[in-house]
Formats: C-alpha cells, sequence, structure tokens
C-alpha cells in the first residue's frame, strides 16, 4: 500500500524527509480533526518529533460547494494535533500552507517537512 499505515479514515506515510497525512471525509467542524488525528498519531506513528524549522501544508479537497469552514480554524485543529509528533512546538513551523480546491474526493492532505 506505498508505505501507508492505517486503515481508518486517517493515513500516513512517511516520504523522504517528508511525512504525508490523509483524512478521507470532510465535516463543517473543525474541532472533529484534532481528536481524530491525535489518536491516530498516539496509536499508529512510532517517529519522535524533531527540532528545527518546518514547512507544513494543508490541503482540503471538495466535490461541488466547499464546506463552510473556516481554514485557520482547520489549521490551528490540525496543527494541535501533530504537535509533539512530528515537531515539537508550533513555533517551528516556519512555512504554513492552507488551501481549499475542488478534488475527486472529500479529504484532507496534510504534509510536513523540514524547512531546507
Amino acid at each position: 500500500m506505498d508505505g501507508w499505515i492505517g486503515t481508518g479514515k486517517v493515513r500516513a506515510r512517511e516520504q523522504g524527509e517528508a511525512v504525508e497525512i490523509t483524512i478521507d471525509g470532510l465535516t463543517t467542524q473543525a474541532k472533529y480533526y484534532k481528536p481524530l488525528v491525535y489518536e491516530f498519531m498516539r496509536k499508529e506513528w512510532a517517529s519522535r518529533p524533531s527540532w528545527g524549522d518546518y514547512v507544513v501544508e494543508i490541503v482540503m479537497e471538495h466535490v461541488g460547494d466547499p464546506p463552510w469552514m473556516d481554514l485557520d480554524n482547520l489549521a490551528k485543529a490540525l496543527l494541535d494535533a501533530i504537535k509533539g509528533y512530528l515537531f515539537h512546538d508550533d513555533s517551528q513551523v516556519a512555512r504554513l500552507l492552507v488551501e481549499r480546491r475542488e478534488g475527486e474526493r472529500e479529504r484532507i492532505s496534510i504534509r510536513v517537512f523540514p524547512r531546507g
């Protein structure tokens, strides 16, 4: 399965220095994602957090009309969920891209990698 771990709504894999996380489905409640991703990271993720600056890219893909959700709230919920697993603190995020776009299916993709 191309190195993906996880069998539920949340899956993740390492691609070189980057970590990719996908979340299937969308909801209008950004706060829904924090415990969902946090539990996945706590139970499934084996890597330890690192120091240094990071780039985080978050893409929400929707089909039809986009859900009524503030992207800044989504970003905060997801950063809170991965903090302590991929990096130690939000202050390490040197670049943050959050994007909403039409896609083939409803999902959220997160890509985290060291700023080089």
